[in-house]
């Protein structure tokens, strides 16, 4: 009987500290994304270039890879179907953006907003599921921060003169949630 249960517990282990590897991987990349991301964003927060409308829908098209990728690897981690419910949410984002794009900042602020409270949710979530993996403190805070942007975003596209500045620096502290639960992963696997 004791045979049987130490090698289900070792391969449980086994794929728990891969798909560990795997999300640390995949959080570095996000990371250093966001930051480029935002870094050219900022060069464009007061109107839409034609440049910018392709960084706005690129943005929730990266987060469909990035879920697509997590999903693959965290089989076995739980809630691979909640990451396919952000790539749908993300993919809406990306064709939401593409519209609203074309009737100015308003808009994006009402896509991107709403794009970021569905998607901060199910983060939330995900990182909930996931809390035995280790490093997952920083998603839950970054989903959660995600949801209240998104709110303000919607709220911020009523503004007298709205601008993109809230939205892409959202970005950038969700590339420093992606980068701390990346260093937290790294370490929890160590100390197993």
């Amino acid at each position: 009987m004791s045979t049987t249960a130490a090698p289900t517990r070792l391969s449980t282990t086994s794929s728990a500290r891969a798909a560990a590897s795997a999300l640390r991987r995949l959080y570095f990349v996000r990371f250093a994304f966001a930051l480029l991301w935002a870094l050219v964003m900022f060069t464009m927060e007061d109107r839409i270039s034609p440049a910018g409308a392709v960084l706005l829908v690129l943005y929730p098209l990266f987060d469909v890879g990035a879920a697509v990728v997590d999903a693959r690897a965290s089989r076995t981690t739980g809630a691979p179907g909640l990451l396919y419910v952000n790539v749908a949410v993300s993919l809406l984002a990306a064709a939401g953006a593409g519209v609203a794009c074309a009737s100015g900042i308003p808009a994006v602020l009402r896509v991107w907003g709403a794009w970021a409270f569905v998607s901060g949710l199910v983060q939330l979530a995900v990182a909930l599921s996931r809390r035995a993996l280790g490093g997952q403190w920083p998603m839950i805070l970054s989903g959660a921060v995600s949801a209240l942007a998104g709110a303000s975003f919607v709220a911020s596209a009523g503004a007298d003169d709205p601008a993109l500045t809230g939205a892409i620096g959202y970005a950038v502290p969700g590339g420093v949630f992606f980068l701390v639960s990346a260093l937290r992963l790294g370490r929890a696997s160590r100390t197993e």
